[in-house]
C-alpha cells in the first residue's frame, strides 16, 4: 500500500466557472466563507456563478485558485489522515506555491488568499496593457529558446524564459517587440518541427518587467506571518528541496523572487522519483498533463473531476 504521496497545486489557467462546486456538502465547501471574510468581498459567488471575464481578473483569479485549492486539500487531508498516509512534499506552479505553502504549514490560509489577491493585482498593474507578451515555444530545445531571447534582448527591450513546464514546452515572456524578435530569431534559426504560440495573457509574467510587482509585494510579505515548513516543499525559483523546519523568511525571500522570476516546474519534477504518486490538487488537469511529458513513471490522480475520491481510494489502496 502506497504510504506516501506528494501534492501538486496548479497555478493560472486552470480556472473556471463553477470551481468549487463539487466541495459542497462537505465541511471543506467553508473555506470560500473564510474566503470571502478575508478578502472583503464575495469571492465564492464569481468562483461559483462567474461571470467570466470578473474570474479571468488576476486579482481574482489568483484567490479563487488558491481558495479551490485549499477546500480540495482539506477534504483530501481526511482521507490521508484515515488511511495514515504521509505527505512526501508539496509543490506548486506559480501562484500554486502559495496553496503548497498553506498546505505545508507555512502559511495562513486567510493571509495567503489576501497576499495572492493583491499579488494578482500588482501583476496586473505593472506592465500598460499591449506594453508586453507571453508566447509557448513548443518543440524547441531549451539551449534554442535561451539563445533567441538573448539575441533578441538590449537594456530597454527584455525577453526571457519565464516557465519550464515540460521539456517540450517553454514559455517566453518580456516586452512585445522583444518578444517578436525572439520568435522571429527562432523562426530563421531552428528548422526543426515546432509551434510558437502567443498566449492570451493580461501581463508579462514571470519577467523582468514583474519588477514593480516584485517591489509591492516585498513590503506586504514583510508583514505577513510565515512559519516553519511542517512539510518537505520543492520551490519554483530554484527547483530546490526545503525541508520540514525550514524557517519562515526563507519561504518569503522564496515568494518574493518568484514574482519576476522563472517557474522551474520541469526541473522541480523531474527531482521526484519513479513510481512516486501524486495528488494535483484544485482546479483542472494541466500539471497531470505537464507530468505525462517529464516522467510517465509518476502516476498523477487530478481531484477536480467526478469521482477522483474513488480513484483516490483505488489507488491508495
Amino acid at each position: 500500500m502506497t504510504k506516501e504521496v506528494v501534492l501538486i497545486f496548479p497555478g493560472q489557467g486552470s480556472q473556471y466557472v463553477g470551481m468549487g462546486k463539487k466541495l459542497e456538502g462537505h465541511s471543506a465547501f467553508e473555506i470560500l466563507s473564510e474566503a470571502n471574510e478575508a478578502l472583503g468581498y464575495d469571492i465564492s459567488k464569481i468562483m461559483l456563478d462567474g461571470p467570466e471575464q470578473d474570474l479571468t481578473l488576476t486579482a481574482n483569479t489568483q484567490p479563487a485558485i488558491l481558495t479551490h485549492s485549499i477546500g480540495l486539500f482539506r477534504k483530501l487531508k481526511e482521507v490521508l489522515d484515515k488511511k495514515d498516509i504521509k505527505i512526501k512534499a508539496v509543490m506548486g506552479h506559480s501562484v500554486g506555491e502559495y496553496a503548497a505553502l498553506v498546505a505545508a504549514g507555512g502559511l495562513d490560509f486567510k493571509d495567503a488568499v489576501k497576499a495572492v489577491h493583491f499579488r494578482g493585482k500588482f501583476m496586473q498593474e505593472a506592465v500598460p496593457a499591449g506594453k508586453g507578451k507571453m508566447y509557448a515555444c513548443l518543440k524547441i530545445p531549451e539551449d534554442i529558446v535561451k539563445k533567441a531571447c538573448e539575441e533578441s534582448s538590449n537594456e530597454d527591450s527584455q525577453v526571457m524564459p519565464a516557465n519550464f513546464n515540460e521539456p517540450g514546452q517553454i514559455v517566453i515572456s518580456g516586452h512585445s517587440e522583444a518578444c517578436e524578435k525572439a520568435v522571429k530569431w527562432i523562426e530563421e534559426n531552428y528548422t526543426e518541427p515546432h509551434r510558437l504560440v502567443e498566449l492570451n495573457v493580461s501581463a508579462p509574467f514571470h519577467s523582468s518587467l514583474m519588477k514593480p510587482a516584485r517591489e509591492k509585494m516585498e513590503p506586504l510579505l514583510n508583514e505577513t506571518q510565515f512559519n516553519k515548513l511542517e512539510t518537505p516543499y520543492i520551490a519554483n525559483i530554484n527547483a530546490k528541496k526545503y525541508h520540514a523546519g525550514t524557517d519562515g523568511e526563507i519561504l518569503k525571500e522564496n515568494l518574493i523572487k518568484q514574482v519576476d522570476g522563472a517557474v522551474l516546474w520541469t526541473q522541480s519534477f523531474s527531482s521526484l522519483e519513479d513510481e512516486t504518486l501524486c495528488i494535483e490538487v484544485g482546479p483542472g488537469r494541466v500539471l497531470m498533463g505537464l507530468a505525462r511529458k517529464i516522467n510517465r513513471n509518476i502516476k498523477v490522480i487530478s481531484l477536480d473531476k467526478d469521482g477522483a475520491f474513488d480513484d483516490l481510494e483505488g489507488a491508495l489502496s
